[in-house]
């Protein structure tokens, strides 16, 4: 099997289509860390949404029972919410994935998904803050999860065409670290611009920004998506598309299913490692997943974060997630990526296990919390690394859709074990012992599974 890097890869794997390719991952973490992590998330799981005969009942009290119970219902909503997107991708993801190789329009699609996850998040603009509109805002989170988790089908397939088997590591870690510092940087503007009080107490940022209805939120919101749009489009005008002689599966769409049962029978037969993998990852993703979704949420309601102050942990938790990351990328290439995978997933479920003791203690979720950021980015980082190690020259875009299905065909796990803890306690921390149980399972499966090259036939 041919490297990844070889042929047409290494003829464009030069600075400037690397760096034209991770400003993708730079201008994401305007939907990863603004929409889905820390600010629209946050925006839904406030008291904003909630009845205000309620929140008046409370009369300032957080620990009210039915303040508490009603704010972790609507945690509950978007973790519902996220569940329904993860089935269509996990029904959809690799035979786009598979078309965009056979047709040679890995570019194409990747624009279109980027464009359609930039247009739901500039239309999470309209939701006001109040209950009202809380379906309309998990709704949005769950359209715009469905199409970033197809853009990432072609930018993962793209990898192998700006770096080779010596850097791919590197260039991966680069990549994902180019997101953090991404998320970093818009985060530091709309805490600037919109969200932070500078004396008023009634607009947020420096533009002065009303806060009725949470319109300071929202157009932090639209500005992040244009933030996405601008950085997404040098991948696009920089990076060669695949080379004519590469797209070798052409067929029809449902007939695509048939070509999809054929390359999971051929792994299993031929493969098994590689598929073992992906199930693996699978299940550990989606506890990564968990970590930043439903982190954010639990710092405002269990450890009394405000908006601004979950922006503050924003800043310092994309900073350590940067660092380790870059770090990371090296560590890939020298001791292999699986090692990377283990040894972070040890340290996470380390430290998610002990966010269940520091009480409510704000410098003890610092503490933790970051910690555990330091973490997530290398294994992210690193099962993107494996997996292009491993996928057949040409197919990158076929695989890696089965690697978004099997992640999404198990993305119900950490928002429903989230879902049902919360539930069944009515303490939205205690979703963080689903979230735990989760990466476990996932480090378990993956400690067996051995580096070997796909061979599909």
């Amino acid at each position: 099997m041919p490297s990844p890097g070889t042929a047409a890869s290494r003829n464009v794997s030069t600075r400037r289509p690397v760096i034209a390719w991770a400003l993708w991952d730079w201008g994401s973490a305007a939907f990863n860390a603004v929409v889905t992590t820390f600010v629209f998330s946050t925006y839904l799981a406030s008291e904003l949404f909630v009845d205000p005969a309620i929140v008046a009942a409370a009369n300032g009290n957080d620990d009210d029972p039915a303040l508490v119970h009603a704010l972790a219902e609507n945690a509950s909503i978007v973790g519902l919410a996220l569940m329904f997107a993860g089935i269509v991708v996990a029904l959809v993801a690799p035979v786009l994935g598979q078309r965009s190789d056979g047709t040679g329009r890995r570019k194409l699609w990747l624009g279109v998904n980027t464009g359609l996850v930039v247009l739901a998040m500039a239309a999470m603009v309209f939701v006001e803050g109040t209950p009202a509109y809380l379906i309309l805002g998990a709704t949005l989170i769950a359209v715009g999860n469905v199409f970033f988790e197809f853009a990432s089908v072609n930018y993962y397939a793209m990898l192998t065409q700006v770096s080779t088997r010596e850097n791919i590591g590197r260039v991966s870690g680069f990549g994902w670290g180019m997101g953090y510092v991404g998320g970093i940087v818009l985060l530091v503007l709309l805490l600037v611009l919109f969200i932070q009080s500078f004396g008023n107490p009634d607009a947020g940022g420096l533009l002065a920004v009303s806060k009725d209805g949470g319109l300071n939120i929202r157009l932090a919101i639209l500005a992040s998506a244009l933030w996405y749009a601008v950085f997404a489009i040098p991948v696009l005008v920089r990076v060669p598309e695949i080379p004519a002689q590469r797209r070798e599966v052409r067929v029809g769409f449902f007939r695509s299913y048939v070509v999809l049962w054929n390359t999971l029978r051929s792994l299993w037969r031929d493969s098994r490692q590689v598929l073992l993998f992906l199930v693996a990852s699978a299940v550990f993703r989606d506890g990564l997943t968990g970590v930043f979704t439903f982190g954010a949420i639990i710092a405002a309601q269990v450890f009394g974060f405000s908006s601004t102050e979950v922006l503050y942990f924003a800043v310092a938790a994309n900073v350590v997630a940067g660092v380790s990351t870059f770090a990371a990328g090296r560590f890939d290439d020298r001791f292999g990526p699986k090692r990377v995978i283990a040894a972070s997933l040890i340290c996470l479920i380390v430290l998610g296990a002990a966010m269940l003791f520091i009480g409510t203690s704000q410098t003890g979720f610092w503490i933790v919390g970051l910690g555990l950021c330091a973490f997530v980015g290398p294994v992210q980082s690193a099962s993107r690394s494996f997996l292009a190690r491993v996928a057949p020259e040409g197919r990158e875009g076929e695989i890696f859709g089965l690697y978004a299905t099997t992640g999404r065909a198990v993305s119900f796990l950490a928002p429903g074990l989230f879902a049902l803890f919360v539930g069944l306690t009515g303490d939205t921390r205690l979703g963080i012992l689903g979230i735990v149980l989760i990466l476990a399972v996932g480090l378990a499966l993956l400690l067996p599974v051995k580096a070997k090259p796909a061979a599909i036939v």
